[in-house]
């Protein structure tokens, strides 16, 4: 199982869990965390149906670009932070 893979089997239930508590809380001023849900279901998605070995580049760099480089907002709670965090530490692992 590759390192990515493994990541986002560990985490798997905590980032379901705050991709969709950040939607909730804060997509009111942050819309772009629906479709930051929607990328992360799509790379869950991918893994579930395709297998370890599956290339997530393309999903990784719209994550990116929705989030501008995963950069925190200032007005967002522990939980959103955590939730950045946690994909790109996925995007770096996804990187080697």
């Amino acid at each position: 199982m590759s390192k990515i893979s493994s990541y986002l089997n560990e985490n798997r239930e905590k980032l379901a869990l705050y991709t969709t508590a950040i939607t909730r809380a804060h997509g009111a001023n942050h819309p772009e965390v629906f479709e930051v849900k929607k990328i992360y279901d799509t790379i869950w998605d991918q893994l579930q149906n395709e297998g370890s070995e599956v290339n997530l580049d393309t999903e990784f760099e719209q994550l990116r670009e929705t989030t501008n480089n995963y950069e925190i907002p200032s007005d967002v709670c522990q939980t959103f932070e955590a939730t950045y965090t946690m994909l790109a530490e996925a995007d770096q692992l996804n990187q080697k």
